[in-house]
């Protein structure tokens, strides 16, 4: 890993992977692309900083990446909400932030990605993505159109003869990145940055933090029953009190 691209890269996991990648001596430069601006206190002297707005229509933007081997999309929104509660512009934004944007780059870099070079790539989803998720109902299903996008895709590097692969990174939710507004903590979120460039270079297909000690049982009573995990996850959100019934 030489060059970088983090779009997402401003804040929580995504600085976090920037950050780690920029401490390697062999990185040259890391490209940050974000709406957000990086704060004064997490400038790095590899990171180039580029402000855009995922939303736009051009993205001509990401032509000038050519020289990068690491692409990591880290640009997700999100918050609790029942749909009832949603608007027809919630739901396109949460698409054109979650889904479409990452669909669009990739198409951008799929000859590095189909090349016999090593090319590093992957995107934070969730693990609202493999199952039903009040609350999150847009959300959960901007994540399922990303899973199912990369896997597909990886399924074509592969008959393609490319032993290059698109990272499913799948948590739940993570402390100290700025999801839901709140404020960055790279402390609390250095050590799963680590692990997910460690997956990166493996050419990993999915990693999925905390699954043995935590998603392994939820995504096997999902499978079971996805309708009373549906509605046990309803009840677990109404308790925790980030939300009200």
């Amino acid at each position: 890993m030489k060059k970088a691209l983090i779009v997402g890269g401003a804040q929580g996991i995504g600085l976090a992977i920037a950050t780690e990648l920029a401490l390697r001596p062999e990185m040259e430069q890391v490209y940050i692309v974000d709406k957000a601006t990086v704060d004064e206190e997490y400038i790095n002297p590899k990171f180039k900083i580029f402000k855009f707005d995922l939303t736009q229509g051009d993205y001509s933007l990401f032509d000038q990446f050519q020289d990068i081997d690491t692409l990591m999309f880290t640009a997700g929104w999100g918050h609790l909400a029942l749909f009832r509660d949603l608007t027809e512009k919630d739901i396109l934004t949460y698409f054109n932030v979650n889904t479409l944007p990452f669909m669009r780059i990739v198409k951008r870099f799929y000859s590095k990605l189909a090349s016999q070079q090593d090319f590093y790539c992957g995107a934070m989803v969730s693990i609202a993505g493999f199952m039903s998720s009040p609350f999150f109902s847009v959300y959960a299903a901007t994540k399922a159109a990303l899973k199912v996008f990369i896997e597909s895709v990886n399924v074509e590097l592969l008959k393609g003869g490319s032993s290059n692969q698109i990272l499913n990174v799948s948590p739940g939710s993570i402390s100290g990145t700025s999801f839901n507004g709140k404020k960055t903590d790279l402390t609390q979120v250095s050590e799963l940055a680590k692990e997910i460039i460690k997956h990166l270079e493996q050419k990993d297909d999915l990693f999925i933090p905390q699954y043995d000690a935590v998603f392994r049982n939820v995504l096997e009573r999902y499978h079971c029953d996805f309708r009373a995990e549906g509605s046990h996850s309803y009840d677990y959100k109404l308790k925790s009190g980030r939300v009200k019934g």
